[in-house]
């Protein structure tokens, strides 16, 4: 059982305030908290259950505070609804200026406000092996619970910034291609698209914001034969990357 002190600090971290007053985030899931321990990332405390800690007593770090807990608590303790493994409370990385070097592609998203979506796209980051993520302050916090849950470990692996997207863009070498998801963009499937510059995506509500919009070198559709209004942000990001990584 964790003490009083520890369960208000864990449940405190479940708003951004406070993960940015406290400079940590939450770490939930089996899986996620073994993404956790192999990556470089300092751990402030971790809280499982006996099943789960036996099963990576080889991976659990020397000095680090370790509660052991039942099922029930741990699931109250954490934003998922059942957790029968594990939860870390870990320190916030040190945030990486991102630029993108010569044939390297960088994903920036813009407005996306549905932490599930975000959290996808950074998974779909680690899968392409993209330099990075560049989020817009208006996205969902890339370190909220349920934003580091939906990226399925890739948390570990894919430096993210968060800036003001039309300021970091007016930064970035002359020429540098800046693609952008657009209705009325050109067809993805009759380019040949190399994987070098920044992709944006939008939100699905409203597209890109009109500054960020402005910014664009090319803008990109993806062509559809049915009656749906529009794809999934994250399903149309993977479209897009396939589309540059397909010759690659």
């Amino acid at each position: 059982m964790v003490s009083k002190a520890v369960a208000k600090y864990v449940h405190a971290l479940h708003l951004k305030k406070y993960r940015t007053r406290h400079d940590a985030f939450l770490v939930e899931g089996g899986k996620s908290v073994r993404e956790l321990l192999s990556s470089g990332i300092l751990i402030e405390r971790l809280i499982t259950t006996p099943e789960f800690a036996d099963k990576i007593a080889a991976e659990l770090p020397a000095g680090v505070p370790l509660d052991l807990v039942s099922a029930d608590e741990l699931t109250r303790l954490s934003s998922l609804s059942t957790n029968n493994t594990a939860l870390a409370v870990a320190r916030l990385p040190a945030e990486t200026p991102l630029q993108p070097a010569p044939n390297q592609l960088l994903l920036a998203l813009d407005d996306v406000r549905d932490p599930g979506n975000v959290g996808t796209l950074i998974r779909l980051a680690d899968w392409y092996g993209l330099a990075g993520v560049v989020c817009s302050e208006t996205c969902a916090d890339p370190w909220a619970p349920k934003t580091v849950v939906a990226t399925m470990g890739s948390f570990a692996r894919v430096p993210i910034w968060q800036r003001d997207l039309p300021t970091w863009l007016a930064t970035l070498p002359a020429g540098l291609p800046v693609y952008g998801a657009d209705l009325h963009g050109d067809n993805v499937h009759r380019l040949t698209l190399q994987p070098s510059g920044v992709l944006i995506m939008g939100s699905e509500s409203h597209g890109l914001t009109p500054p960020v919009e402005a910014c664009l070198t090319q803008r990109l559709h993806i062509p559809g034969r049915g009656q749906a209004e529009s794809l999934n942000v994250a399903v149309s990001a993977a479209i897009l990357l396939d589309n540059f990584y397909r010759n690659a």
